[in-house]
């Protein structure tokens, strides 16, 4: 939570910096910001900890002690799995009341924060609110920060609309910092106001006035801009504020909206069109009549003149036609994209209290499998467990809010996707097997490189592994190289599944990425770094395991890299294999 909330600081810094606020706002900021974090720290604990804990119960032999007391690791989790499960509901009630709760004082916070001291925060190539004006700049420099570059204003008046527009190359605002009156000096532009008379006739004539500067001064007075109440409550209605009351209300009104227009605008196209009555006074006739050409009883029954007006008229109403289809269909998209916004959040709201549990099933019996305690290899595992979970959620959500998946989807998918691998996980620990067994994948793959001289070649071995010794004080160094090698190649096989696997989904799931292409990269890039960083260690393992072995040759590297880089879980069976087998021999 810390490490996140330090995330967070940097993530607003912008907006807190230079506003000379209290420090109880601060404070506010921070305990408002908190909540919004739960659904990423709680399922990422729960991983964490649980591996941690009984990776360190296997490790001391713990779970050995419990068995042969009578102890199943079922009933070692019993109560556990009861405490996670009210975790689960606590998380679901937490996301449906405090989570909005908060989020409402966030957001609303941040917006007065905005208000606060903006003449101090001009930021370029943006509008920026000031007063009676919103004021966009290019460029700002100087020793304060006074001169301004290609500046363009829009006065506000009582009126909708921006009437009133002016532009200038450059600007200076001069006045005292404690002072709440500005003084903005603008150079070599132009003013434009439009004029709005109430005669319907002189509306259409457009009346405007225009006129050049040489240089036009600007008072500002921004007193009642610091006036800003930092516990207004305006926004309400975002689909973070919701709870899943509110979040079904406004789905329904949001989808009856998004049902109504494209009713609308079907009506609209049909009566432009003259669809709907094209045939009130038709007759159904079974005679089969010759089908002419339209075109050709208009070149036949039309002047020139009438014809240009004809096709004239088609073209615009198709024209007309045209463009009101793409608005909607650009203001739908607008909709639709919000209404699956607010059907996820009302999914996530569900999905985090069984994420939770699901991920104390892969957490607790993976913690089992591996028997690493503390803070090793299961930091590793768990953290590259909830990467992947995490950013088949991301990738997900982004498919969902274009409309490429649905919503439901978006929000489950990552958690459908844990299931089975909890089920899978529990199944292995409490039958005391491994995290799987690589025979079911591997033997198929050997089967086609099986040579007819393969009881021959083990008779060789055979005899070779008579041959080999190593010292007593070799013995334990041996054993712990051959440890680290299969550690280390678990986690190459897992790196490789999880890559393929998180590519796979994403890219099946995802039709257009946009920017999570460049999320996906990264995740990728790291992936194949941890990747090759272990298959170093395995390899490194392996070859020290045979160089404290008294007449054993040492394996062909060129094999190992060129075959075991890109396939390694191809090649992990024959070398383990091969290598147990000479330590077997030789005990």
């Amino acid at each position: 939570m810390f490490i996140l909330l330090l995330q967070t600081i940097w993530l607003f810094i912008s907006e807190l910096a230079g506003k000379d606020l209290d420090f109880s706002v601060v404070m506010k900021f921070l305990l408002f910001a908190t909540p919004r974090l739960i659904p990423m720290v709680l399922p990422l604990t729960i991983l964490l900890s649980s591996i941690m804990i009984f990776g360190n119960f296997a490790e001391n032999y713990e779970f050995a002690a419990m068995k042969s007391s009578g102890i199943s690791l079922q009933r070692a989790m019993r109560t556990l799995a009861v405490f996670i499960f009210f975790v689960g509901i606590g998380a679901f009630l937490f996301s449906n009341t405090v989570i909005p709760a908060s989020e409402k004082r966030f957001v609303n916070l941040r917006k007065n924060i905005v208000k606060l001291k903006p003449a101090m925060a001009i930021t370029p190539n943006q509008f920026n609110d000031l007063g009676n004006i919103n004021m966009r700049i290019s460029e700002k420099y100087g020793d304060n920060d006074q001169y301004l570059k290609d500046v363009i204003i829009h006065k506000k008046s009582a009126r909708p609309g921006n009437y009133t527009v002016i532009k200038a190359v450059d600007g200076e605002l001069k006045g005292n910092i404690d002072s709440d009156l500005i003084t903005l000096v603008l150079n070599d532009g132009n003013y434009y106001d439009e004029f709005v008379p109430k005669s319907p006739k002189e509306r259409k004539k457009h009346p405007f006035a225009k006129m050049h500067f040489d240089q036009y001064v600007l008072n500002l007075d921004l007193s009642e801009l610091d006036n800003v109440d930092m516990d207004a409550q305006q926004y309400k209605k975002g689909f973070n504020m919701l709870n899943v009351t509110g979040l079904k209300n406004q789905i329904d009104t949001l989808s009856m909206r998004t049902n109504d227009e494209v009713t609308t605008i079907v009506e609209d196209v049909d009566r432009r069109a003259g669809f709907t009555g094209l045939n009130r006074n038709l007759k159904i006739d079974t005679t089969q009549t010759a089908v002419v050409d339209t075109l050709d009883l208009i070149n036949d029954r039309f002047t020139t003149r009438e014809k240009a007006q004809i096709y004239g008229l088609a073209f615009s109403n198709t024209d007309a036609i045209i463009r009101k289809m793409k608005s909607t269909d650009k203001s739908l998209r607008v909709k639709r994209r919000g209404l699956n916004k607010y059907e996820m959040s009302l999914h996530n709201k569900y999905a985090l209290g069984v994420a939770c549990v699901l991920l104390f099933f892969v957490g607790a019996p993976l913690g089992a499998i591996i028997r690493k305690g503390g803070l090793g290899l299961p930091i590793v595992t768990g953290v590259l467990l909830f990467l992947t979970y995490h950013f088949i959620g991301i990738f997900a959500k982004n498919g969902a809010e274009e409309g490429g998946v649905p919503p439901f989807v978006g929000s489950w998918l990552s958690t459908l996707i844990i299931f089975p691998l909890s089920l899978f996980l529990t199944y292995r620990a409490t039958t005391d097997r491994g995290f799987f067994s690589l025979d079911v994948i591997i033997q198929p793959i050997r089967s086609l490189f099986k040579k007819k001289s393969e009881k021959d070649e083990t008779k060789k071995e055979d005899t070779i592994i008579d041959a080999l010794t190593v010292h007593p004080e070799q013995q334990e160094a041996l054993a712990q190289e051959y440890k680290h090698f299969i550690e280390h190649s678990t986690l190459v096989i897992i790196l490789s599944i999880f890559l393929i696997a998180t590519n796979a989904i994403v890219l099946g799931v995802a039709n257009e990425l946009g920017e999570s292409k460049v999320i996906l990269g990264i995740y990728t890039a790291i992936g194949v770094l941890a990747y090759l960083f272990f298959f170093f260690k395995a390899y490194r393992n392996y070859t020290h395991c045979y160089q404290k072995i008294i007449g054993a040759r040492k394996p062909s590297m060129l094999l190992f890299w060129i075959v075991g880089m890109p396939i390694y879980i191809a090649v992990f069976s024959f070398y383990k294999n091969k290598l147990t087998a000479i330590i077997n021999s030789i005990r």
